[in-house]
């Protein structure tokens, strides 16, 4: 069964090493991590010049990766081959390629670890090599997470650096970069080392640092939709309109629409206590209270007209019906929807 990229990196950690690993999936930034922790630990450096070789797809076929796999080390007790960008091998997708692949498979050399970073996309999970290296060896599926993940990740993140972050700051973070986790981890590293280990980061820190506005950003568009402050709320699309690549269109539908699809699912629940709406919610409890407040402002037949008015302005802000409307005018109609 494929495993997740935590579960492979702790096995890692562990000095647990399977003789094939096949990192695959859209978020490249779990792909690199595992690749990048293999890269550096599996071999002492004094042992790298003759075990480790690192190539790139577009350079190899599978013939010549195989080849260099059934070599045995030297002086050492294993050799690691790790095909970068794996999805651009030059006839992956050839049926005797595969074939030579699945024979490997089967029978791999004890003393290699041969790592094939597939990149921006899943590997063919129909394809026999594909199937036992799922049976046999390691299937990292690297998926992206979603935008509610987004916020428990970060604070992890920090937390492993030996930091704290304030929920507020987390949800700053996410809201303004997304679920681009090599960009958000960029960001965390460069807004860390203005701090000792174990500082607590807060909103103010991400605003001075990072260059996110405390004021102008998704969450507090959200405070002010639920609250009615017409002003506020177009003041924030104002500023969204002149810095769209900070602020996209998508980005920002894409946060609002899973703060209101949340919302609709709080009128479902019985249990109203902020651990329950925690837990249903997925979110941290230190929000439970502004989502029971939003969900009281919002009944749910209001909300399926919201949910209704993003899905129009995602179209749009995709280009889609959306005549000669810019990215402020998107969000500006947008927060007339939902206000009116």
């Amino acid at each position: 069964m494929a495993q997740k990229p935590e579960a492979v990196l702790e096995s890692l950690r562990k000095r647990q090493f399977a003789p094939v690993y096949l990192l695959h999936g859209e978020e490249s930034y779990f792909i690199d991590q595992i690749s990048d922790y293999i890269e550096k630990n599996a071999l002492a450096e004094h042992e790298k010049g003759f075990n480790q070789i690192i190539c790139y797809g577009k350079d190899v076929n599978v013939g010549s990766v195989i080849t260099q796999a059934r070599r045995f080390p030297m002086m050492a007790e294993r050799q690691v081959v790790i095909v970068k960008e794996a999805q651009e091998i030059t006839d992956l997708n050839q049926e005797k390629a595969q074939q030579l692949l699945e024979s490997y498979v089967q029978k791999p050399v004890p003393g290699t670890v041969l790592v094939l970073a597939h990149k921006h996309k899943t590997a063919d999970g129909r394809k026999a090599w594909v199937k036992l290296v799922d049976k046999t060896a390691v299937l990292a599926d690297c998926r992206k997470l979603y935008e509610d993940k987004i916020p428990g990740w970060t604070s992890a993140y920090v937390q492993g650096k030996g930091y704290r972050l304030q929920p507020k700051a987390a949800q700053m973070l996410a809201d303004s970069i997304g679920n681009d986790l090599s960009r958000l981890a960029n960001e965390i590293d460069k807004l860390l080392i203005n701090f000792p280990p174990k500082s607590e980061i807060t909103a103010d820190h991400v605003q001075q640092f990072v260059g996110i506005s405390k004021e102008y950003n998704v969450f507090e568009l959200q405070n002010a939709l639920v609250k009615k402050d017409i002003l506020k709320a177009n003041r924030i699309v104002g500023h969204f309109g002149a810095n769209p690549k900070e602020n996209h269109p998508l980005q920002v539908v894409a946060a609002l629409f899973s703060f209101f699809t949340k919302l609709l699912l709080l009128h479902q629940q019985t249990d109203r206590s902020e651990a329950g709406v925690a837990k249903a919610l997925s979110i941290n409890p230190y929000f439970a209270k502004d989502y029971l407040q939003a969900a009281s402002a919002f009944p749910p037949a209001r909300l399926a007209r919201i949910i209704s008015a993003l899905r129009s302005a995602d179209l749009q802000a995709k280009g889609v019906d959306a005549g000669s409307m810019d990215e402020e005018a998107i969000l500006r109609e947008l927060v007339y929807r939902i206000l009116h």
